[in-house]
């Protein structure tokens, strides 16, 4: 049973879960819209978000996060990296970046599982690892659109240097942060 106070802490607390959620969305879809001059294509900070929310939030409000895009993807939302301009909803996420989507989503779990209570060197491997959902269901998925000799050219190669600059950048701000929450 709970106390009164309790039951003021619940609803509390699931309110707070809610909105950030939605702001990590809202973060997740600015992430995604923000393109690098990259070569030979663009590059968003969608992965680096994702990476992101899973170490420095945990994996269940990571996952939520990305729920929660897709699901305003899915629902024709234009929050997808090159929506609306490329498509939208169910037709835009089963074309040829659907497999990347999907990984993002295991990403996020993994990612913070893995993160958990560990330093530097543990987050960068949780991230290193958050990366093999995203590339490994991404590249199975894209093979459907693309010939198998120039897969990896395609979806993965061009795009190795920037997600290593990337986890950089996250396990920094994760460094700095647990220093500030310890003060």
């Amino acid at each position: 049973m709970l106390s009164p106070s309790d039951a003021r802490t619940v609803p509390t607390a699931g309110l707070r879960f809610v909105l950030a959620t939605l702001a990590g969305a809202a973060l997740l879809t600015l992430s995604a819209k923000t393109q690098v001059p990259f070569w030979p294509v663009p590059m968003t900070l969608q992965t680096m978000a994702v990476l992101g929310f899973a170490v420095l939030l945990g994996p269940r409000l990571a996952v939520s996060i990305v729920a929660a895009y897709l699901a305003a993807g899915l629902a024709g939302l234009p929050v997808l990296a090159g929506s609306p301009e490329r498509g939208i909803g169910l037709a835009y996420m089963m074309g040829p970046t659907g497999g990347f989507l999907a990984g993002c989503l295991v990403a996020a779990w993994l990612t913070g599982r893995l993160a958990a209570g560990r330093g530097t060197a543990g987050r960068i491997g949780a991230m290193l690892a958050g990366l093999v959902p995203i590339y490994g269901l991404g590249l199975a998925w894209l093979a459907l659109f693309v010939p198998a000799g120039r897969l990896l050219a395609t979806g993965a190669t061009p795009f190795l240097a920037g997600e290593a600059v990337k986890i950089a950048l996250v396990a920094a701000v994760a460094a700095l942060a647990g220093r500030l929450q310890r003060r």
